[in-house]
């Protein structure tokens, strides 16, 4: 992604939760520490199920009054129920305010351009009333703006950048191994672990308690991780379910499909290293594993 350019989401949502409780709330369910975030520090995170099974991702930002939860737009109303399930007494308010907001991508250049003329040095910041944060999962994806459309039409002038489609977005976070289109169906179907929340920076095994948190540190603890999400590079097409094999042994099985698949991919029995470098094949489309985490 070039200096000048700019990419536009338009199936993001944007939920507020603000209210008196609102830090303490969050912090009993989400799996990052709330205690990261700030007016001027950004954080990625998660909601488990009890198992400590994938349900949702977002980003959590920090606003004057509240915070602002920056989620797939497939799971805003999923996500607003489940935050209503757990709000029992807590003083708080939930708002899906998507269509207030919109969220555009630019790159890190840009950024620190930005940064520097606020003459500010933080990872998060404000300039001419639309919030900016650098990607914590990963800073090859950039920084994110997030503003009222009027807005961001407005930055976009000021600064003479180009809007580009979204696709540039989505691959690059495919060759970083970070899914981004199609995680709805990574829903329920693998452990927090396997999906490398914790080389995304969205697990503090520090915290207290949240929702998924036994097994998930057990997991950890025990060195108990067996398979990861990897992206994967096809030369055809392949199918959710599809089976990848490795001599008479099954590796993997395909979770999401196109136009950016990914796979769970075993990490022992047989070694991860036996087959990291070879081409595989489901069928007769041929398969090359994407890596771009530690095993």
């Amino acid at each position: 992604m070039e200096k000048d350019q700019i990419i536009l989401l338009e199936d993001r949502g944007l939920i507020s939760i603000t209210g008196e409780d609102a830090k303490s709330y969050l912090q009993n369910i989400i799996t990052n520490d709330i205690e990261k975030v700030s007016l001027t520090s950004t954080i990625f995170s998660a909601l488990f199920t009890p198992q400590g099974k994938y349900l949702f991702e977002f980003f959590l930002i920090q606003t004057k009054s509240g915070y602002l939860l920056d989620c797939d737009n497939e799971f805003t109303k999923e996500i607003m129920n489940y935050l209503l399930k757990y709000k029992l007494r807590s003083k708080i308010e939930i708002k899906d305010i998507s269509s207030e907001y919109i969220i555009g991508i630019i790159s890190l250049d840009k950024f620190s351009e930005i940064r520097r003329s606020e003459k500010k040095t933080f990872d998060t910041i404000e300039h001419k009333g639309s919030l900016l944060f650098i990607d914590p999962r990963n800073k090859k994806l950039g920084a994110r703006i997030l503003s009222t459309l009027e807005k961001l039409y407005l930055t976009i002038k000021k600064l003479n950048l180009k809007i580009r489609e979204p696709d540039i977005y989505f691959a690059k976070a495919h060759s970083l191994g970070i899914p981004v289109k199609g995680i709805e169906k990574l829903k329920e179907q693998l452990f927090g672990l396997e999906a490398n929340f914790e080389e995304l920076q969205a697990i503090d095994f520090k915290k207290g308690c949240y929702i998924g948190q036994e097994n998930t540190a057990r997991m950890k603890l025990k060195n108990k991780l067996r398979r990861r999400l990897l992206a994967i590079k096809t030369d055809g097409e392949v199918l959710i379910g599809d089976e990848l094999n490795f001599g008479d042994k099954k590796i993997g099985k395909i979770l999401i499909d196109k136009p950016y698949p990914f796979a769970l991919i075993k990490l022992f029995d047989p070694d991860f290293l036996d087959f990291k470098y070879k081409e595989l094949k489901i069928r007769k489309v041929k398969i090359n594993i994407v890596n771009n985490f530690k095993n």
